[in-house]
């Protein structure tokens, strides 16, 4: 299978590192035009410096799209979008008792609202040219509910919600709207993550090891997931080939969800 984006503009959100990064260089290896997005000018710029290689073609996109002026200096930067990938999420830790009412709606506005924004902006110009692409990184949280991260994994259910309304909402129209169920995944939040609930004096891979061991033993895969693993479904998702793929929460879990259907 070729995936070929070519005349294609995509814009993915937290792209500056983790998964949102390696989603922005498969994309621009595909042939899209790809817009490069985080809270600031300088870190963006120093993204697409670092990814540039030849034939990829970057869009520098700074601005905090959980606010709606954000959002806008974002869409205006990057041009007419046909692929949108809600990647930017927060996640941590906290006893369940203990988050408060702000911290559940941060929760909230970051990791569905600001996806809900982008949506309702680009949706409309993709089912008037009759093409185009949503996804929404969700997580295996959204349905194996950890006791640690309630608040997350709410956030992550929501998601799965809207991408499903929004596909019925572009039925018919060639726009595809889907989630993608990440597996727990190896980045650098996630080594912070894993070594608030296992011994920080372990090296990396002893630690990795506990944490899958201790707190996501049902992971098949039994090692957390690459980002180019999850960016290798999303590009698949992103192009004409999945054309038949709406409406849907696809899972690159590593078989964490022990379910046959998410």
């Amino acid at each position: 299978m070729q995936i070929d984006l070519n005349g294609r503009t995509a814009l993915v959100t937290g792209s500056t590192q983790g998964i949102g990064r390696a989603i922005a260089a498969t994309l621009a290896d595909a042939g899209a035009r790809v817009a490069i997005n985080g809270r600031t000018a300088g870190k963006v710029q120093e993204t697409i410096e670092q990814l540039a290689a030849p034939g990829r073609v970057f869009i520098a996109a700074p601005g905090d799209v959980t606010l709606p002026e954000g959002a806008e200096e974002v869409l205006a930067a990057s041009g007419e979008v046909d692929i949108l990938i809600n990647n930017l999420g927060i996640f941590g830790s906290e006893a369940p008792l203990e988050i408060d009412d702000d911290e559940w709606r941060r929760y909230f506005d970051v990791n569905v609202l600001a996806a809900v924004r982008l949506i309702r902006a680009t949706l409309p110009g993709m089912k008037a040219r009759g093409w185009g692409r949503i996804q929404n990184i969700a997580s295996d949280s959204a349905i194996v509910i950890p006791a640690e991260m309630i608040h997350y994994g709410m956030s992550k259910t929501a998601l799965l919600a809207v991408s499903r309304g929004f596909a019925k909402d572009a039925a018919g129209t060639g726009v595809t709207v889907n989630s993608v169920i990440a597996g727990p995944t190896h980045t650098g939040g996630v080594e912070t993550f894993v070594y608030e609930l296992v011994d920080e004096s372990l090296p990396w891979e002893e630690a990795q090891r506990e944490f899958m061991r201790t707190h996501r033993p049902q992971s098949l895969l039994q090692r957390l997931i690459e980002p180019q693993e999850i960016a290798n479904m999303v590009a698949y998702l992103a192009s004409p080939l999945a054309s038949a793929t709406t409406g849907a929460a696809v899972r690159v879990d590593g078989g964490y969800v022990d379910a046959i259907l998410p």
